[in-house]
């Protein structure tokens, strides 16, 4: 590693203005340690259960990627690399992959694996294509789908040119199209080995490719969904690994809490009766297909019923509640499974006498089964114990979900114990400057080595933290309102516009815009106003705009230079307790004897504000202000784990040094 990432090393040699950092370089040091497989001579006591994993916190500018991706090469195992973000995935094929196989890695095989939905589905096409022609397509299911010719005559003409059937290559074909929804390659539409266009499917090429490659790329829902299967003997896509790294792990409590669980939604059954529709028509004749339509289109009303249950009132809520209180919900929950039979015992007819129609009695058997694991608790089995149940009210369908309160169990099961070594990095990892959090968080087993390495980038010269002073008002008094405007307004003018407001929820969002709307010379870019990628080209092309957003834009923005010179976030980002997963974590860290506003809540709060603090200083020349409107930074005492966790910027309570600070930059 030093011969590679020290100041006379390749790196240096190759790399157009490399700096040497320590930091890179000690990370490089202990992945390598992590991921190298060593044997234990003989006598030697084995190895103790945490020493296979790696915490490393890497600050901003650390180098990170490269500093895992280099071991990871030369390591001589196959490795997975599972980040969050598409932006991340492309960067290191695009940049960091060339890199190695030009100076030091030439036989290396990487490849982008994503989810089955990203890909085409041969059979799908084929069959939405004859309907097409026959005028027969989807009707009746509720789910019609009306195909415009211009679609169909581009995915014509790029299936004679794709090798790889990725609809990232479809540059023209709308985010939301829904004609990709109706062709796309997820689990549940695959007819398998009966598939007529097996020999030329896309998913079988992946995976053959994959089998073949040193290093996948992968984002953290696809890893947790094939490692989510592998507990029942089959994997989604990816080929047996030794070893992976997560960066951007942070979020990988959250994303694994959604594949250990269970789920079904309303749109789920729709959609199986739409492709047994399509199905139906195409191969069965009059008598059968008859019968056919009349079960799916049944279960199509009964799942309609279902959805008309539920309030109307849109969020997330406790499940079991509600229906141990509804005087209709046995009847309505009979009425689903009877659909769900009749339709089973159709298809399992049709199944004995034609192998196609098995992977449709599969899908509705495991829906059948998911519903009756959720509805019902003492009926769940694996994946259900120690879960919370709960459903969440969209625009358009319902979810009954169960998820599990604690991942730790599942993760130490079913990745700590089956791979040979496991690195997790982000930026943000630690709270209070310790891991505490997270190891427990993951359950990571102990001794598990954690490195921290801090940002190289000049926090104490070039950046300035401002907190309002102590007469400010607290988050929540009727006064906060109209104070966090004016100090915002006298933000703006001092920065001059090239600010970022981050707001912890749309409502306070909303009212900030509208309330600068017309009253300030800069533009106002307002999250919803426009898609996430528009909203950061128009601020990174503007120099002197106002970017107001939630959610998503507290992380992943990377605007570096001088278009992005202020971050003013309006409290500090705790939860409001009332998502069920959440409390059901709360009332358990409670029932254990822990405190969850300590425990929980506050590292929650924590690894959020820190995620949102980052996006100031994105290169080594940046310089700026961040202002955190949020009194209870000094007037309570958790405010002392939230200040630890913050960069070494000097801190004012005096919008006169935020004067100063910038007028200084001016004058450089």
């Amino acid at each position: 590693m030093e011969e590679i990432f020290a100041g006379d090393g390749l790196l240096a040699h190759h790399l157009p203005h490399y700096e040497t950092r320590s930091g890179q370089l000690a990370m490089a040091q202990a992945v390598a340690r992590t991921l190298t497989p060593t044997e234990e001579p003989a006598g030697d006591p084995p190895q103790e259960e945490g020493e296979h994993l790696l915490l490393v916190e890497a600050g901003t500018g650390t180098g990170k990627t490269l500093a895992y991706l280099v071991p990871a090469v030369l390591s001589g195992r196959r490795v997975v690399v599972s980040t969050n973000t598409i932006n991340l995935q492309e960067q290191i094929l695009a940049k960091e992959i060339p890199f190695i196989r030009r100076y030091l890695a030439p036989w290396l095989k990487a490849l982008c694996v994503k989810g089955r939905q990203n890909y085409l589905c041969l059979h799908r096409w084929h069959q939405l294509l004859a309907g097409h022609r026959q005028g027969r397509l989807f009707a009746g299911s509720g789910a019609n789908l009306t195909v415009d010719d211009r679609e169909l005559t581009l995915i014509n003409q790029w299936l004679k040119e794709t090798e790889q059937g990725d609809r990232a290559e479809l540059r023209l074909l709308a985010d939301d199209s829904q004609l990709w929804q109706a062709i796309n390659a997820a689990t549940g539409h695959c007819p398998g080995s009966s598939c007529p266009h097996a020999a030329e499917c896309f998913i079988t090429r992946l995976r053959q490719r994959a089998a073949r490659a040193h290093l996948l790329i992968v984002n953290h829902h696809l890893f947790f969904s094939d490692l989510a299967v592998r507990r029942f003997g089959h994997a989604e896509v990816l080929p047996r690994y030794e070893a992976v790294i997560f960066d951007e792990a942070h979020h990988l409590e959250n994303i694994a809490t959604r594949h250990f669980g269970l789920g079904i939604s309303h749109y789920q059954i729709i959609d199986l009766v739409r492709d047994l529709e399509s199905m139906a028509e195409e191969r069965l004749r009059e008598q059968d297909r008859s019968r056919l339509l009349q079960n799916a289109r049944a279960l199509a009303v009964e799942a309609d019923l279902l959805k008309d249950f539920f309030p109307p009132e849109r969020g997330r809520f406790p499940l079991l509640p509600l229906l141990q209180s509804h005087p209709q919900w046995p009847q309505t929950r009979q009425d689903l499974e009877n659909g769900f039979l009749a339709l089973s015992r159709q298809l399992e007819e049709l199944a004995r006498a034609e192998e196609v129609w098995a992977p449709l009695l599969r899908r509705g058997q495991e829906l059948a089964d998911t519903f009756r694991a959720i509805v019902e608790p003492a009926a769940g089995g694996e994946g259900v114990a120690e879960a919370i149940h709960w459903y969440e009210r969209r625009e358009k369908t319902v979810q009954l979900a169960a998820s599990p309160i604690e991942i730790a169990p599942h993760l130490r099961q079913h990745l700590y114990q089956q791979i040979k070594a496991a690195v997790f990095t982000s930026a943000t990892l630690r709270t209070g400057n310790d891991f505490r959090y997270v190891k427990n968080r993951l359950g990571l087993p102990e001794p598990c080595p954690a490195l921290a390495l801090d940002t190289p980038f000049n926090y104490p010269q070039h950046t300035l933290l401002y907190v309002p002073g102590p007469d400010f008002p607290l988050p929540g008094s009727p006064d906060y309102p109209s104070h966090s405007l004016r100090v915002i307004r006298e933000l703006i003018q001092h920065s001059r516009g090239r600010a970022l407001l981050l707001f912890t929820s749309v409502e306070a969002m909303r009212r900030t815009a509208a309330a600068l709307t017309g009253t300030i010379s800069y533009p106002l870019l307002v999250q919803g106003d426009a898609p996430r990628s528009v909203l950061l080209e128009q601020f990174r092309r503007r120099t002197r705009s106002i970017l107001l957003a939630v959610a998503s834009f507290w992380e992943g923005v990377d605007v570096p230079g001088e278009s992005l010179s202020c971050v003013i976030i309006d409290k500090l980002p705790f939860e409001v307790p009332s998502d069920p997963v959440i409390m059901a974590r709360i009332d358990k860290i409670q029932s254990e004897g822990g405190n969850p506003f300590f425990d929980f809540q506050v590292p929650r709060a924590v690894l959020m504000l820190r995620q949102g603090v980052g996006r100031l200083m994105r290169s080594a020349s940046d310089r700026g202000v961040l202002a955190i409107l949020d009194v209870r930074l000094f007037s309570k005492g958790y405010g002392k784990i939230f200040r630890r966790s913050l960069p070494p910027s000097p801190i004012s309570r005096e919008l006169a040094q935020v004067e100063k600070f910038f007028k200084q930059e001016n004058d450089r």
